[in-house]
């Protein structure tokens, strides 16, 4: 198992949804597949929490609805209460509480996002995501490397 998940979630056929998947495409050729796992999907899901429970450290990359389009965040995630029951759609700290609460370890984690524009229907990110792009890949791969050494 890699040490290090990177996660590119969204809808790559709702505009700038698609940013997490466009991430990942672009971080996938980066890194050695057994130091850093980078996967597509359209949302978090329970069975996730085992991949998770299994790492060093997860890294989260999403779109964000709220902001300036383009503008990029890195935030640490920390695992927080969910209800008891798993939903069909989980945030990257609920996912992080499913794994101590399973595995009884957490790991790092942090949210990578670019503020999106638009989430219309569409297979192309937006010009101010799309331009936030190349940012994010190099914070994504300073950031791995960071938790690597």
């Amino acid at each position: 198992m890699a040490r290090i998940l990177i996660l590119g979630y969204g809808n790559p056929l709702r505009t700038d949804d698609g940013l997490g998947w466009r991430a990942a495409e672009l971080l996938s050729s980066q890194f050695l597949a057994d130091e850093v796992q980078v996967q597509t999907c359209h949302q978090l899901l329970p069975e996730m929490v085992d991949m998770i429970g299994q790492v060093e450290a997860t890294i989260f990359i999403d779109a964000a609805q709220d902001g300036e389009p383009g503008e990029l965040r890195c935030e640490r995630v920390l695992p927080e209460a969910v209800p008891a029951r798993f939903t069909h759609q989980l945030s990257p700290a609920a996912m992080l509480a499913w794994s101590q609460k399973l595995y009884g370890r957490c790991p790092q984690a942090f949210l990578v996002s670019v503020c999106g524009g638009s989430f219309a229907l569409g297979g192309r990110l937006s010009p101010a995501v799309s331009a936030s792009l190349p940012r994010l890949a190099e914070l994504v791969g300073a950031l791995t490397n960071r938790l690597m050494h």
